[in-house]
């Protein structure tokens, strides 16, 4: 395989009202590791030219199986310098990509479930 994991699709929307394909995992030592320059968080616009607008999760999956020897990938990724504006850059040129706030709600989230079970278990003791 490629190595590496995607997410998204018209059918499973990674970012609420974006049915885009974004990737979600990157095996240590595959091909896309060992390449370097697809991140984890890249949102992936087309695969050997063909886009991947309006997709299914699963027809996605395909187009990335059948994909062949040599892949052409075209992304989006969205870069943050500290203490500095927010900047765009990859392969695209387009702005836009994984909004900052979809990796830190849900971890806010987390944590205040976390929380909320340890403060019960303190009373209950």
């Amino acid at each position: 395989g490629l190595g590496f994991n995607i997410v998204g699709g018209t059918d499973q929307q990674y970012v609420p009202s974006d049915s885009s394909i974004y990737v979600s995992w990157i095996k240590k030592d595959g091909a896309a590791y060992r390449d370097g320059r697809l991140r984890e968080g890249d949102k992936i616009l087309a695969v050997n030219g063909k886009e991947l607008k309006d997709l299914r999760h699963k027809d996605a999956v395909e187009l990335f199986r059948n994909a062949g020897r040599d892949v052409s990938l075209r992304i989006q990724r969205r870069l943050q310098t500290q203490n500095g504006p927010v900047g765009h850059g990859g392969d695209a040129g387009e702005s836009g990509g994984l909004p900052l706030a979809a990796i830190l709600v849900p971890g806010l989230a987390v944590a205040a479930v976390a929380l909320w079970i340890l403060l019960r278990h303190r009373q209950r003791m």
